[in-house]
């Protein structure tokens, strides 16, 4: 790993948000990294405040979409909340569907099968409202691409409006309306609302025609939270402040689908990362393995005893999605030794057989290991799908759109991607997207980066630097969890390795004669000799917290030690 430390700001600026604030010289560090100069800002960001989201009818065609939605709903016409499989697109149909059926009866779901459809809006889909009488579509986490549907649609008497995130290609749908804040003629003031955040700027437009204020859409946030976990966009902005207040209601009163997952896991006060890494991948799951169906039906359930039984299932999809996981990332690292590819610049394997709703996962496996950009390939149809997962600074995005000659379809974001082709062009896409990366990547993108906050002496490390350190929460990309780094360091010794694979780095570190550190590092059970050996070495960390036998502890997570 490659160590980087970030630049110190400037001392003057230091010395006068210390004093502005009262806080460590270390403190105002960190702040003045994430851009925060004044004592007005650093407040903003210690109290989030629902008062600085942004007006929602700043979004292009916001007014004609609320407009569209008041017509219908005057007209009895029937909605269809249309949305992708996946958290985003679950979690924004349940909020746009749950929020309109508070006044308005004729609100239907319909989330595409993974399988039989595929990514986006299918015409499968637009044949299923036409064929029952809905004569609106709200689109959610999808549909900036499909023209073609769009237009299909509009000849069937089906109208449009879409909510998406993605980025647009060079023509945007013929929609009534088109709500992205990535359009380049839209002039919203923040660009990386995920879908569901998208979804809530149109029930906040919806609520302020209908008099309704901020409060009376608290209790969405829970959805909106776990989304932008999910889809890992920045935790800055808007988000930062819709994460953090969804993060209240999910740890006092989550909605029941949430109640009833949180009940099965026995874990008390949630952070963004537990959502990310316990109720994400329950509600993936169901379009994974089954269907998204399942996950908006556990999500919009008001029942909590019917919620416990939606939730049991899906946690046998969770059950048999881990199993494919892990059996499928094995397969792949084989492919990879057996090919003799361990050498390239990029990850690209195939096999017919493998499981559509897991490739995602096992590129994001891959890109572990190997650390390049990845594709995972499987037959779907008579085409063959990929779920593409990139390294810190790459464009993946890009990299495809430079082989789009090989490509039937494709889409996603910078660091995560799905694509579609003929299973005979495989061969040249590969080939094409190995030298396009080779020429566009900078070697050190290989090479996975330990971005470092701040060098600090372990005494530094006190209750109440932790204290405000928490206050920095909710972490995600943008505001990452600080990561510190200390030199000259000694095991006390205790080191050792525990887990059940003895993987794991359990060491007591002092500096000086600072007070000693318990410290774990996840993975790093090979590196005990340097931890115990005679020569004080360097380690970089997150600072947390241990619970052990009730008594809680700071501790620190280590990211890497060397000498």
């Amino acid at each position: 790993m490659r160590w980087t430390l970030y630049p110190k700001p400037d001392p003057q600026k230091i010395n006068e948000l210390t004093e502005a604030l009262g806080i460590d010289s270390n403190i105002a560090s960190l702040l003045l990294q994430r851009g925060i100069e004044t004592f007005e800002e650093a407040k903003d960001f210690f109290r989030p405040s629902l008062d600085n989201l942004h007006d929602p009818f700043l979004m292009k065609d916001m007014d004609k979409a609320v407009a569209r939605i008041e017509k219908a709903i005057a007209n009895q016409e029937n909605i269809l909340v249309y949305g992708d499989y996946d958290v985003d697109g679950t979690t924004s149909v349940a909020l746009v569907a749950s929020y309109l059926k508070t006044y308005y009866p004729k609100v239907h779901t319909y989330i595409p099968d993974r399988y039989d459809e595929g990514y986006g809006v299918s015409y499968l889909g637009i044949d299923f409202a036409a064929d029952n009488d809905f004569s609106l579509i709200i689109a959610l986490d999808c549909g900036i691409k499909a023209i073609e549907k769009v237009a299909y649609a509009s000849e069937k008497g089906v109208d449009f409006i879409i909510c998406d995130h993605h980025r647009p290609g060079p023509e945007i749908p013929k929609a009534i309306a088109v709500l992205d804040p990535k359009r380049e003629d839209c002039a919203y003031p923040y660009k990386e609302l995920c879908g569901c955040g998208v979804g809530f700027k149109l029930i906040q437009a919806l609520s302020e025609k209908r008099g309704l204020v901020l409060d009376d859409l608290l209790l969405y946030l829970d959805l909106v939270a776990t989304a932008i976990g999910a889809d890992i966009v920045p935790i800055t902005g808007e988000n930062r402040i819709l994460a953090y207040y969804g993060l209240k209601v999910i740890n006092s009163n989550p909605r029941n689908g949430f109640k009833a997952i949180l009940k099965q896991l026995k874990k008390e006060t949630l952070t963004i990362t537990d959502v990310v890494f316990t109720i994400a991948p329950r509600i993936n799951a169901a379009g994974r393995m089954k269907h998204g169906n399942y996950a908006v039906t556990l999500l919009t359930e008001t029942d909590l005893k019917l919620a416990e039984t939606y939730a049991a299932e899906i946690e046998v999809f969770n059950t048999d999605r881990r199993s494919a996981d892990k059996e499928i990332t094995e397969a792949a690292l084989l492919q990879i030794k057996n090919n003799k590819e361990e050498d390239r610049n990029t990850t690209v394997v195939y096999d017919p057989s493998w499981h559509k709703g897991v490739i995602g996962i096992v590129a994001s496996r891959l890109t572990e290991t190997y650390y390049r950009p990845t594709l995972v390939f499987t037959k779907s149809g008579d085409r063959l799908a990929a779920s593409a997962r990139s390294v810190k600074g790459f464009d993946v995005y890009n990299a495809l759109e430079s082989c789009s000659e090989h490509i039937e379809q494709f889409g996603g974001h910078m660091y995560a991607a799905g694509l579609t082709l003929l299973e005979k062009d495989f061969e040249n896409f590969k080939a094409a997207f190995e030298r396009v990366v080779s020429e566009t990547i900078e070697p050190n993108m290989l090479v996975p980066e330990i971005k470092i906050n701040e060098e600090i002496h372990l005494n530094a490390i006190t209750p109440k630097f932790y204290r405000i350190l928490k206050q920095f929460a909710p972490f995600g990309p943008g505001n990452m969890t600080p990561v510190f780094m200390s030199r000259n360091l000694k095991d006390t010794g205790w080191g050792k390795c525990v887990g059940d694979e003895k993987s794991h780095l359990r060491i007591t570190v002092q500096q000086d004669n600072s007070p000693q550190f318990a410290c774990i590092g996840f993975g790093m059970g090979d590196k005990l000799a340097i931890a115990t050996g005679a020569e004080p070495f360097k380690a970089a960390y997150v600072i947390d917290e241990n619970e052990w036998q009730g008594t809680i502890s700071l501790q620190l997570r280590l990211k890497d030690i060397t000498l």
